[in-house]
């Protein structure tokens, strides 16, 4: 028998061997798929816990942008701050973005913008803080400015009081010493200086008039001034009647007349020569002295 010949046990020998590879290949093959298989689990599970924290973070970052706008909507009476507030809003704004474009796959990227995410809120508790001073700075000065006014209202309103207080009396003091001519009268008087009642012969009129005593009025010579107006409402007067100041303004006289005051009740006169044509009715007579208007009277003309 040759050497080269196969012997029946050979053959079944080398069967077996590669039976087993064939199994050894098999069972690598299934570990192979298994580790596969949980490696692509757990890659999943990365992803998914990747995609987590990416849309936790931008959920973050909306969140510091919203207040980021309710800061600038404030009324923060601070321009640097106010500017600063914009910088870091615009830098969450940024970010924000920049987070949204990046994968979730990139957990280096991811990591580095959670660290911006933190230094970001550092600085929010820093402005708010700021703010909060600045709120409360404002609100103190707010209650002293309203302190204030509400004491600059009584102070003017007091000093109004005294004002109309004073006015008062100072007018009261003005009409205190201002001359009244307290009693009037009336003759109709003919060419011969005679009482007369009938009007074809009323030639002249004679005013009597009383100055009442007053002790307050500073004395010595005073002019007495009349207006004497027709039943029509216009002023009688001569070429000779003089002006008078009265009220800031010129005043056309009828009669004027020296007297000299003491402080006592003081009569006197005035006449009225008729040389227009005399009308019936109802006159009027007006007394001004020292700029004031101390009397006024009627009188009736009958026909």
């Amino acid at each position: 028998m040759s050497e080269k010949e196969t012997t029946p046990s050979n053959k079944m020998n080398r069967r077996t061997v590669m039976q087993i590879v064939f199994g050894l290949l098999v069972v690598m093959l299934v570990v192979l798929c298994i580790v596969f298989a949980l490696q692509s689990r757990q890659m999943k599970e990365m992803v998914e816990i990747l995609e987590l924290e990416k849309e936790e973070l931008t959920d973050e970052y909306e969140d510091l942008s919203i207040q980021f706008d309710g800061y600038q909507q404030m009324d923060v009476h601070n321009d640097s701050l106010q500017e600063q507030l914009a910088v870091e809003q615009q830098r969450v704004r940024d970010l924000l973005e920049e987070l949204r474009i990046t994968k979730a796959t990139n957990a280096r990227r991811i990591a580095e913008l959670k660290k911006e995410l933190a230094t970001v809120r550092k600085v929010m508790v820093e402005y708010v803080r700021q703010i909060d001073s600045l709120n409360q700075t404002n609100e103190r000065l707010t209650k002293e400015n309203r302190h204030y006014r509400i004491e600059n209202k009584q102070i003017t309103e007091q000093n109004t009081q005294l004002a109309e207080a004073n006015s008062v009396l100072s007018e009261t003091v003005t009409r205190a010493a201002r001359l009244e001519v307290t009693a009037f009268q009336t003759t109709f008087l003919n060419e011969r200086d005679k009482k007369t009642k009938q009007f074809s012969r009323i030639h002249k009129f004679q005013f009597d008039y009383t100055i009442g005593k007053n002790t307050t009025c500073e004395p010595g010579m005073k002019t007495v001034y009349m207006r004497l107006t027709r039943p029509d409402g216009e002023l009688m007067t001569k070429s000779a009647s003089p002006t008078f100041t009265f009220e800031s303004g010129e005043l056309q006289s009828s009669l004027a007349q020296e007297i000299e005051y003491n402080g006592e009740e003081t009569r006197s006169t005035l006449y009225w020569t008729v040389e227009e044509i005399l009308h019936p009715g109802e006159y009027s007579v007006d007394f001004f002295a020292d700029g004031q208007h101390i009397g006024t009277f009627n009188f009736h003309v009958k026909k």
